[in-house]
């Protein structure tokens, strides 16, 4: 990773992997941009035992986001999947602690786009990324979906709506990532990856 590049940072929540297959699969749109870096994060989960604790250092996948990533990032991507046509619990209570972040206006005038994950095919993808939008546009970020170039949005028989990519993963969460929603994902990590370097002159 080149320092002076711009940072793209994919920020998503996982439980069983799928929403983590997305973010991957963006961060490969990403990196396919000359000159632009994607950066995985994570966040921990949250629990309703008062005493649950998680390791300082994820079993699996990348890294916890720190507010340093924030403040580094000329983009975001961020995923989670599905509960009840609402973003996950663990996501929201992270992005409910940035608070410092939005009065110093750390994320005002990015651009940044959404993704998630559903065990049932109508299961809440687009409520899902309506609410992950919501506190993006608190925080001045500038939101970008999928436009209808992208053919695969009028031919998917699985995930992929114009809000964002999204994946199928059925209810054991084992489907694979089909080819319609890999080239969206891909997709829109480059189109994140393209605004961002051109907002910077990089482009």
């Amino acid at each position: 990773m080149n320092q002076t590049n711009p940072i793209i940072l994919v920020l998503y929540y996982s439980r069983h992997g799928a929403t983590r297959k997305l973010a991957e699969l963006i961060a490969q749109g990403i990196e396919s941009v000359p000159g632009v870096d994607a950066r995985l994060r994570t966040v921990p989960a949250v629990s309703t035992v008062a005493e649950a604790t998680e390791p300082a250092i994820p079993a699996a996948g990348a890294p916890y986001v720190e507010a340093q990533d924030l403040a580094e990032c000329a983009g975001l991507a961020l995923g989670s999947p599905t509960r009840f046509g609402n973003m996950a619990s663990s996501l929201k209570y992270f992005l409910d602690g940035t608070a410092a972040e939005w009065l110093a206006g750390t994320l005002s005038g990015k651009p940044a786009v959404v993704f998630t994950s559903t065990g049932s095919l109508h299961g809440g993808q687009e409520s899902t990324l309506l609410s992950m939008m919501i506190p993006l546009l608190h925080h001045g970020m500038m939101i970008m979906g999928l436009p209808y170039s992208n053919p695969e949005l009028m031919t998917t028989t699985s995930g992929g709506t114009p809000y964002g990519p999204t994946h199928w993963a059925g209810v054991d969460g084992n489907k694979p990532v089909s080819d319609d929603e890999k080239r969206l994902a891909i997709a829109m990590g480059r189109r994140l990856a393209e605004t961002a370097a051109r907002l910077q002159g990089a482009m």
